[in-house]
């Protein structure tokens, strides 16, 4: 029993390495190809939430490719910098169409409208109320020096 497990080793051995060395299509082992990102970000239309979900940047030995990373750091401040800027133009052309139609001729005043002269506060003097009617007329005077002259 020892002989047969002995023989068998040394049959998958010589297999194992006849595989590796070259046996076969007599060409090596392939090249692997370096990590690169896959699915950029569109460069035919602004980005959306889904196209920064589906970034997978490739891993290196030390991280994250620097190159990569860079790249699409560099499109996202692009992006939010266009959409900032257009933001602040569409902000201030609806706050322009919103102060000239609201400037407009009798639109907006600065005040109430003013009739006539602001009648004063107090009760009206009856027809028969000589002294309320005297106080109207002459506000500096006392209704009792009246009734004295």
């Amino acid at each position: 029993m020892f002989w047969f497990l002995l023989i068998a080793m040394v049959v998958v051995v010589a297999a194992v390495t006849l595989v590796v060395v070259g046996g076969g299509d007599g060409g090596g082992l392939r090249d692997s190809e370096p990590d690169r990102l896959h699915d950029p970000l569109p460069e035919d239309r602004p980005v959306a939430r889904a196209d920064v979900d589906a970034v997978r940047l490739p891993v290196t030995v030390r991280g994250y490719r620097m190159t990569d990373v860079d790249d699409v750091l560099d499109r996202l401040g692009a992006e939010l910098a266009e959409r900032d800027a257009r933001i602040a133009e569409l902000e201030a052309a609806l706050a322009g169409a919103h102060a000239s139609a609201m400037g407009g001729p009798g639109l907006i005043q600065d005040g109430p409208p003013v009739l006539g002269p602001v009648p004063e506060t107090g009760p009206a003097p009856g027809p028969g109320d000589r002294k309320s009617a005297a106080a109207a007329e002459a506000p500096g005077q006392r209704p009792d020096d009246e009734e004295r002259a």
